[in-house]
């Protein structure tokens, strides 16, 4: 927390300035991650809820492997549906059907080397799951929409030229308290909008 406060000037005053952000993972991977897969969006910060909405269509609480057939008959109900994220979701069940996996217990390394193996499955993907599913404390998700939105504006980055490596120069700073510092910048612009 110290780095954040000392080495970034516009990060400390957030910081003095809003509660601590807060996040209740699910510690279910497989359900954290289908619901990147089909919101594009992890359901901690979706306004479309369409996972939460088919959940409930299933009658689920949370999406297991042993249960993924209930919830796959409601998928059809969804129209922007691709047959490419159709194929990623039949890829990601299938892997964890035939992989038990500790992942609290992985690096962060170990779990990208893992997800990427599944068709479909991004960096920004694997960085939602790091982030808020498994709660590491060094994640930094350069090509997440909202970040990039906040750290143009508050940094007065140029996004047309190398927007990533701008945001990952300013990210060095936080030390290893990286997951922090966004979780930080993204709770500031949500406390923002429900102020207008």
């Amino acid at each position: 927390m110290s780095s954040l406060l000392l080495n970034d000037p516009i990060l400390a005053p957030i910081i003095r300035s809003i509660p601590p952000p807060r996040v209740v993972s699910t510690q279910n991977v497989f359900h954290d991650l289908m619901s990147c897969i089909i919101e594009q969006q992890i359901h901690y910060r979706s306004t479309k809820k369409t996972f939460e909405k088919l959940l409930k269509a299933s009658e689920l609480d949370q999406l297991r492997v042993d249960n993924f057939s209930t919830f796959e008959k409601q998928l059809p109900t969804i129209k922007h549906l691709s047959s490419q994220k159709m194929e990623t979701i039949q890829q990601a069940h299938h892997f964890f059907a035939h992989n038990q996996i500790d992942w609290p217990h992985l690096e962060d390394e170990q779990v990208r080397h893992l997800l990427s193996s599944i068709q479909g499955v991004g960096k920004w993907t694997i960085d939602m799951i790091l982030l808020y599913t498994l709660g590491r404390p060094n994640v930094f998700p350069s090509e997440d929409y909202h970040l990039k939105e906040i750290m143009t504006r508050m940094y007065g980055l140029n996004p047309q030229s190398r927007l990533g490596a701008q945001m990952k120069s300013i990210a060095e700073h936080w030390g290893d308290h990286q997951s922090l510092g966004v979780l930080y910048l993204l709770q500031w612009k949500k406390v923002q909008l429900n102020q207008l």
